[in-house]
């Protein structure tokens, strides 16, 4: 039974997500409503406006059945914004996060738009070389706890991809650059769940 992959659409770049989880042949869904998240193995949260996601969360009554998937183990990626709606910390972010991640994200860490940037990143278990990674008006990972892995950090050290178990954040946007290694390796991760094997995504896993 393939798995079956939602992408948070009520705000933020969630098409370009599907466009690609859809070239990998995966089932890839919109969601907006508790059964269909419901329905999903793992979940995307994209790009956005982290403010705009979480006020649309509650008001699409979808934070806590989400919460509750998160508790219960469901996969979850979140890009740029949606790193920051997975946090456990985010200083100035006027409503509280989800919560599900051990880590403390500082929003628009680089600056405004016109400060967006562009660079190659190597990311722990993905392998092919670096990748390209578009970063707009992107956040910053600025510290993790005990149990999160650090994938990618930037020449100055700063973390911009990490992992705690079965959730992933990244600060940038994979899904704009056509490159579908992180896809891959997040659908391994969803299917490895789904399999009922503890999610550990290896350099071959990523290249199904």
């Amino acid at each position: 039974m393939r798995s079956r992959i939602g992408v948070l659409a009520v705000q933020g770049d969630f098409r370009e997500h599907l466009a690609l989880l859809r070239q990998l042949e995966v089932d890839a869904e919109e969601v907006r409503t508790a059964a269909q998240l419901q329905a999903c193995d793992g979940l995307i949260i994209p790009g956005g406006e982290s403010t705009t996601i979480t006020r649309l969360l509650l008001a699409f009554e979808l934070m806590e059945p989400l919460r509750q998937r998160l508790q219960a183990g469901m996969p979850a990626w979140g890009t740029c914004a949606g790193a920051i709606v997975l946090a456990s910390e985010v200083p100035d972010l006027d409503l509280p996060p989800i919560g599900a991640m051990d880590i403390c994200v500082q929003r628009n860490a680089f600056g405004r738009q016109v400060d967006s940037f562009e660079t190659d990143l190597k990311i722990d278990g993905i392998e092919g070389g670096p990748l390209h990674a578009v970063f707009i008006r992107a956040p910053v990972i600025a510290s993790v706890g005990p149990e999160v892995q650090v994938l990618g950090t930037l020449d100055d050290g700063r973390i911009v991809a990490c992992r705690q178990g079965s959730l992933l954040a990244t600060s940038f946007h994979p899904e704009l650059t056509g490159d579908d290694r992180f896809h891959r390796f997040f659908v391994a991760l969803v299917q490895q769940a789904a399999a009922g094997r503890t999610p550990s995504p290896t350099q071959s896993e990523t290249r199904a």
